[in-house]
């Protein structure tokens, strides 16, 4: 009789470029609109958007099955 394999899971690769968990196990994010025309963008606004963000508690859930493969 064959030997039952048990399927590794697989991180979405996409995902794990883009979030970040945390040691409180939160996700960090980067924040949007901060690729291109940025010229007509304030410099507060700019500057603002530098800084990482977190998930929100809603999104957290579909994330951490992306990240699932991890082992975080």
């Amino acid at each position: 009789m064959a030997k039952k394999v048990k399927v590794k899971l697989k991180t979405h690769r996409g995902a794990a470029k883009r979030f970040i968990k945390t040691g409180s196990d939160r996700i960090k994010r980067k924040q949007a609109f901060k690729n291109h025309i940025l010229t007509k963008k304030a410099q507060k606004r700019k500057r603002q958007l530098r800084s990482v963000s977190v998930v929100s508690h809603s999104d957290t859930g579909r994330i951490n099955q992306l990240l699932e493969g991890l082992g975080v």
